[in-house]
């Protein structure tokens, strides 16, 4: 199959609503999910954290946890962005990054913080295994991962970027990440 994009003697049209093939939320709670767990580490904004459901959502991971100072639902101001997400993703608070970790290792989780750090490795290098459970930390807007969680990571995960910034919205970190691991895994 050529991949090359070539102009269409016909226009493209955009699917309807009933034509995207979208499961209801029992559904989708029964069928497979991406080996990953996202953690919310202390992320302020109500509206990331909607989106990060929603995103969650797309690529059907197991769970969220959030913890610390992270917003739970139901609130308004995270069903914004979450559009009816909080009801399809499993999700659990904890009050602390270090007991929500420790729940996550003796569950078997590889737990790695998406961070730039000393001896990250840049996502496009990464490869993450088929039958490892994974748990992606994501941080706080201004402080990014927290140093509790810092000490307790099995791996530290960094986004190359190329620009002047060197700073993506936590949502679109958790975008980028979440595609990466979907992609490696289920694209091979």
């Amino acid at each position: 199959m050529n991949d090359e994009l070539k102009p269409m003697s016909t226009p493209f049209t955009k699917l309807k609503l009933e034509e995207l093939g979208r499961v209801d939320v029992e559904t989708f709670r029964e069928q497979e999910k991406l080996q990953v767990t996202v953690v919310l580490d202390n992320v302020r904004s109500m509206h990331n954290i909607g989106s990060v459901f929603r995103t969650a959502d797309g690529f059907a991971v197991e769970q969220i946890i959030l913890c610390g100072i992270t917003a739970q639902p139901p609130h308004r101001e995270i069903e914004k962005t979450a559009l009816g997400a909080t009801q399809s993703i499993n999700w659990t608070y904890f009050n602390g990054i270090k007991e929500a970790l420790q729940h996550l290792r003796n569950q078997g989780y590889q737990v790695i913080a998406v961070e730039q750090a000393e001896n990250s490795i840049n996502l496009n290098q990464f490869q993450p295994k088929n039958n490892q459970k994974y748990a992606l930390i994501f941080g706080n807007e201004v402080n990014g991962v927290s140093e509790e969680a810092m000490e307790m990571v099995d791996g530290c995960i960094e986004i190359p970027q190329f620009g002047t910034k060197h700073s993506f919205n936590i949502v679109v970190s958790a975008g980028i990440v979440l595609w990466d691991f979907f992609a490696k895994l289920n694209f091979k």
